[in-house]
């Protein structure tokens, strides 16, 4: 399973504003083997030209939630024939090779219901757990249940403390903490939806993280999992 981040960062980048700033991020989106994209926010058709992706490609899209950051119904029209299959918790999905579970997230602003997903092509298992703050049960047996191999967390809001967000979002000490406890059902840790305003430069951010055999997401990262 290959995966490609389109997109790392949270709301507060914005393409128009940001783009040429050093380290920019645009919304956070996920395509696994160039055929399943994970939220059709605004940002993407603009990654997939830049990371030479076909859109063509893509046949399927799912959505963690309908926020403005993760879904976009322009670039969903702009996808087709890919089809878009909204998901529910506890839904299961197959997927062309792909078998897809969608677990309820823990971001409570998102009225409509966000998901994380675990997605499985048979030999490998991948989980997306962006938008959310600490994982919950449900996700959490099922990881212990099966094991994954690739663990994507939110990581919104960096090394601030005190802040708010953590009600709905991780930092950076509450993505350390649920790592340690899944180290024996994960085999490689990763994250990403990082907001501008709360955290380092990426630079400063991957060698921090490092230290704790955390991979930190860039714009057109892509790796084998």
């Amino acid at each position: 399973m290959k995966i490609t981040f389109l997109g790392t960062g949270a709301a507060d980048w914005k393409i128009q504003k940001h783009r040429d700033m050093e380290g920019f991020r645009r919304y956070s989106a996920l395509l696994v083997d160039g055929c399943l994209l994970i939220d059709p926010n605004p940002n993407v058709p603009d990654a997939l030209e830049t990371f030479g992706k076909d859109p063509k490609q893509i046949r399927y899209i799912i959505n963690t939630h309908t926020h403005g950051d993760h879904y976009c119904e322009e670039t969903i029209a702009s996808l087709q024939p890919a089809q878009f299959y909204p998901m529910e918790p506890g839904q299961v999905l197959e997927l062309g090779p792909y078998t897809v579970s969608a677990f309820r997230g823990n971001h409570a602003t998102a009225s409509c219901g966000t998901v994380h997903f675990i997605i499985s092509d048979g030999e490998k298992k991948l989980f997306y757990g962006l938008d959310g703050a600490w994982l919950l049960y449900e996700e959490v047996a099922s990881i212990k249940r099966e094991g994954v191999d690739y663990a994507v967390l939110d990581a919104t809001v960096g090394d601030l403390p005190g802040d708010y967000r953590i009600f709905e979002h991780n930092n950076l000490n509450m993505v350390l903490e649920m790592k340690k406890t899944l180290a024996p059902y994960v085999k490689r840790f990763c994250i990403s939806h990082m907001a501008r305003t709360l955290h380092d430069t990426h630079a400063v951010l991957a060698e921090k993280m490092k230290a704790h055999g955390l991979e930190v997401a860039f714009d057109g990262y892509e790796t084998e999992i």
